[in-house]
């Protein structure tokens, strides 16, 4: 099969486009014929080696941990899923991707997959979207009525907290490009600050809120700043390392990381079934064009969630 593969940490001139071998379905394992693969900004940390004190990744490793397929061969043990099931999950991220014809997935990470939208597409769900129920929900216990701020609601993981906030009867402020001011405003954004035009203390002259989701990477000082929004005694919650680690206020400080959780991402597809939970794929690219992707991420060039189509 085609997969695309590094050998060796390092720029994203390290990643192969070449033969492997096909996975075979281990003990609560299955294998799937890749329909989508999803990439995040975390493969990029994970190809250079910034992170391999965290992940530790056998090489050569296959990345992209994001995946939407069909099975096409279940492992001793499992009987949840058979042949020619549609299914999406986040795969272990320490473990072989799905940047690939063929990827193996433990069962248990694994839910039906959407019915409603290209099997590709899937692919843009799991980790983004349960990463922003998880920060709304698990970390900040968001109820109706409160005030949210998404800062970088035009990511992948902004786009779904903004509607996952307003369908919870939040009122949600969002800043966004633009080129996304539209798209955040149709997931049900009150308000929308063009942080390239204008700085948001300056934008919200003063005002505050009872929670702050950050997505955006920023410097200390302008996390402090960010800070300063949350009203005394609100929730500032931060996807993005460097967190803050002391608060003033009575500011609870939250560092979310999400987790998969297939039971979650189940009530999550089962939104898009429904049609309250819109996936948004900004590009879909051949696998073979996954360097190029990289390049283009390193570069701030990205034009948002891409779907790699083996």
């Amino acid at each position: 099969m085609k997969a695309v593969r590094f050998h060796s940490y390092g720029d994203p001139d390290v990643l192969v486009h070449e033969e492997a071998d096909r996975p075979r379905a281990g003990a609560g394992q299955v294998v799937l014929k890749v329909s989508g693969a999803g990439v995040n900004p975390v493969d990029a940390s994970l190809r250079a080696g910034f992170v391999r004190e965290v992940f530790k990744l056998a090489l050569p490793h296959v990345p992209c941990y994001d995946v939407s397929g069909v099975v096409t061969e279940v492992g001793d043990g499992v009987t949840e899923w058979s042949v020619g099931d549609a299914v999406v999950g986040w795969l272990p991220i320490d473990g072989p991707g799905a940047a690939a014809e063929y990827a193996v997935a433990p069962a248990e990470v694994l839910t039906s997959a959407p019915r409603t939208v290209e099997p590709a597409d899937a692919a843009a769900l799991p980790s983004v979207a349960l990463t922003a129920w998880q920060a709304l929900f698990e970390h900040v216990g968001l109820t109706a009525g409160q005030s949210v701020l998404v800062n970088g609601a035009g990511g992948a993981v902004g786009g779904y907290a903004v509607q996952l906030a307003a369908q919870a009867g939040a009122s949600v402020t969002a800043t966004a490009s633009a080129g996304s001011r539209d798209r955040v405003r149709g997931y049900g954004a009150e308000r929308i600050i063009d942080y390239t035009a204008t700085p948001l203390p300056e934008a919200l002259a003063g005002e505050r809120f009872d929670v702050v989701l950050n997505l955006v990477f920023l410097a200390p000082p302008e996390l402090a700043r960010l800070l300063d929004l949350v009203v005394d005694g609100g929730s500032f919650a931060d996807t993005v390392p460097p967190g803050l680690t002391e608060t003033e206020r009575g500011v609870r400080v939250l560092q979310v990381f999400g987790r998969s959780d297939a039971a979650q991402l189940a009530d999550l597809v089962a939104k898009v079934d429904a049609g309250d939970l819109e996936i948004h794929v900004a590009q879909r690219r051949p696998l073979a064009e996954l360097r190029t992707v990289h390049e283009e991420l390193a570069a701030r060039k990205l034009p948002g969630k891409t779907v790699l189509i083996p």
